[in-house]
């Protein structure tokens, strides 16, 4: 069993070379040229910290300390790229993995992709068109990212692991990338032209827009490089449920479509989440249809259009006492109270920031009111609504005139309505303030003419 034996040491000595050897081979040398070839490459300035081979467990090549930009736009911990090493020797080099590690892009390193993906080096010449029969110089198996995050101007993603894997022909298979947190994982596909999209959150907030926060979402679409289109979106938030579909485009600009249905979801917490003053409690239903368009992403929430029916159950208005307005004898325009409704609903109409709400509802026991009100962007009210509180000396229908804020609303009785209460408190005493009240109110209307809308 000798040959037994001389074949141990000799792989014995193998092995020790290949853990040794690469102490003693600087590759520093090369780093002033691959910088520069891969500066000229993407046409940003590249700086590489240190570049070493290394034999075991396979034969590889780690560079680490790599920035692209004058600013650091995108920085990487370390690149390790494992060849087959018996492929080195053939017309197409095969790498089975590029694993990158610690890597940090920057809103404009993320800007600067595209034009970096699209140098000379991937276009063909002119007149020249890539056939299948062409034999791809390398062949990239897979492409493994660990402990990456996303800078971006307004938010931050990560850190998050993702792995890509290539077909024989350098076509990507399969891309899943999942949060360290374990919060999002999301899975995408190639289908022709497009790719499949499947993505799940527990627990989960977005990086960017509104501050939401997803007890569970699951989204499924289609996606390519210039749209997408997400045709079933489901989400539990706030108590409630949220169904719809979402489709974006942005070839030229940003545009955002959609609709979705609202089902017992807590008002107020996602008023506070879309960053509106919560001065509404209670359960929300709604089947909102929503737009924009916009030159950037950013510019999407002040060109959005809205429309959609509402009900909100068992709440509570905070900041106005309809009741208390609705009395002649109260001057502080219910400021400072509450009102308590079974249920209020109406129309909603959003354009560029302006709210407005038609066939307002609302109902609670011996209060009943209707009407329309108009919140401009700058929070702003103007509007009239009609309050009847049965039971009281003011029975009759009051004609309210909405203003202030949404945080500070101020509800006054109309000046015909004053004047008439005035009158039928002089002629007929107490008794004849509410019919002098609602004289008051038609007088006003055939006088006034048509309400503005």
């Amino acid at each position: 069993m000798k040959w037994l034996k001389w074949f141990g040491l000799v792989l014995g000595a193998i092995v020790l070379i290949l853990a040794v050897v690469p102490f003693f081979i600087t590759l520093d040398d090369y780093i002033p040229r691959i910088e520069k070839e891969i500066s000229a490459r993407i046409k940003e300035p590249v700086k590489i910290g240190s570049l070493r081979a290394a034999g075991l467990p396979l034969p590889h090549v780690t560079v680490s300390g790599i920035t692209v930009g004058k600013t650091e736009d995108i920085k990487v911990g370390k690149v390790t790229v494992t060849p087959e090493l018996f492929s080195l020797l053939g017309s197409t080099k095969v790498i089975r993995s590029i694993e990158i590690t610690h890597l940090v892009l920057t809103q404009k390193g993320f800007d600067k992709i595209p034009a970096a993906a699209g140098g000379d080096g991937g276009k063909p010449g002119k007149g020249k068109s890539p056939t299948p029969a062409e034999t791809p110089a390398v062949r990239v198996q897979s492409i493994k990212l660990d402990d990456a995050t996303l800078k971006l101007d307004q938010a931050t993603f990560g850190p998050f692991d993702a792995r890509l894997e290539l077909a024989g022909d350098g076509s990507p298979v399969s891309a899943n990338i999942v949060t360290h947190d374990g919060k999002l994982k999301a899975t995408v596909k190639p289908d022709g032209q497009r790719f499949l999209i499947d993505a799940t959150a527990k627990g989960w907030k977005p990086p960017v827009g509104p501050a939401l926060q997803f007890d569970e979402l699951a989204i499924k679409g289609a996606a390519t490089l210039n749209d997408a289109d997400l045709s079933d979106v489901r989400a539990k938030l706030y108590g409630g449920t949220v169904v719809g579909k979402l489709a974006a485009g942005w070839k030229s600009g940003v545009q955002l479509k959609g609709n979705a249905e609202i089902s017992q979801v807590e008002i107020m917490p996602l008023l506070k989440a879309l960053g509106r003053p919560a001065t509404v409690s209670g359960k929300l239903n709604a089947k909102p249809v929503f737009s924009a368009s916009a030159a950037k992403a950013d510019q999407l929430g002040s060109a959005l259009k809205l429309e959609t029916p509402f009900d909100v159950q068992n709440g509570v208005m905070h900041g106005v006492d309809i009741r208390k307005a609705a009395s002649l004898l109260n001057r502080d325009g219910g400021k400072g109270g509450e009102t308590r409704f079974d249920k209020l609903s109406g129309h909603l109409a959003m354009d560029r920031g302006t709210r407005r709400i038609t066939q307002l509802n609302v109902a609670s026991g011996s209060l009943a009111a209707d009407g329309a009100v108009t919140i401009s962007p700058r929070d702003e009210l103007s509007g009239k609504i009609n309050a009847n509180v049965g039971g009281s000396v003011a029975s009759a229908s009051i004609p309210l005139n909405v203003t202030g804020t949404v945080q500070s609303p101020l509800l006054y009785p109309t000046g015909g309505t004053v004047a008439g209460a005035a009158i039928g408190t002089a002629v007929a005493g107490p008794l004849g303030t509410g019919v002098g009240a609602k004289v008051g109110g038609w007088t006003e209307k055939l006088l006034g003419g048509k309400e503005k809308k």
